[in-house]
């Protein structure tokens, strides 16, 4: 199975550049000098890997610091509250999914499979990247917790509404309903598989999953019949 692929969901609004961060570090009271911002993103990318590793709840500040080197004031000097720190941490995570695409986009092209099966392949592997699975466990967090979900709602819609470019093996066919159900379906069933627990033969199941996933995407976007579905 290719490892890269040409999916690309780029939100202009997720990404956060150098002056937005030093904007974000001046909310939190902290002077935005470079020493500063290096810190800060380090706190944010271990926060990141703890969100994604441990879970949200298991992942304390005093976590967060540890795993960052940094003492509890270094800490408390950047991220006051629980509430500063995941602010913070939503956008950074959203950032990296971002660059995270992009990266996988640059890399179309290296392999001579169909694009639509680069672009599978290509969101199944993002999906067991960092990035993907602290905003997964945040979003399944959220489930039970008002504040948070109204924390993440804006980085929800900004990647739900952003546009597919034309790097993307799941929109060469086109922008109908019938083609942005191809998209949803391979999507939402991407990011279910990736949460499942399968507690026997995992690695053939999901072997089987995703060429079917592939398969029912090419159907809908005209480049395949319903008898390639399942091949007996």
């Amino acid at each position: 199975m290719p490892h890269r692929a040409a999916l690309n969901f780029p939100s202009p609004n997720a990404a956060v550049d150098k002056t937005e961060t030093a904007n974000a570090a001046l909310a939190s009271g902290a002077k935005a000098t470079p020493k500063s911002l290096r810190t800060r993103r380090r706190i944010l990318d271990a926060a990141m890997q703890l969100f994604a590793e441990r879970g949200y709840h298991a992942s304390s500040n005093a976590d967060v610091a540890e795993a960052a080197g940094l003492t509890r004031g270094a800490m408390l000097y950047h991220f006051p509250t629980r509430e500063d720190l995941v602010e913070a941490a939503i956008d950074h995570i959203q950032a990296r999914r971002t660059e995270a695409f992009e990266t996988a986009a640059r890399d179309q092209g290296h392999s001579h499979s169909d694009p639509t099966d680069q672009a599978v392949d290509a969101y199944w592997e993002l999906l067991h990247q960092a990035p993907f699975k602290a905003f997964a466990e945040l979003e399944a967090v959220a489930r039970t917790d008002p504040d948070l979900a109204r924390r993440i709602a804006p980085a929800q819609a900004a990647f739900d509404h952003a546009q597919i470019g034309d790097l993307s093996g799941l929109l060469l066919a086109g922008s109908g309903p019938r083609f942005q159900t191809g998209r949803d379906l391979a999507r939402f069933m991407l990011e279910g598989l990736a949460r499942a627990n399968l507690t026997y033969r995992e690695q053939e199941r999901i072997e089987r999953l995703l060429t079917v996933v592939k398969r029912v995407t090419r159907v809908l976007n005209r480049k395949g019949s319903v008898q390639e579905l399942w091949e007996d």
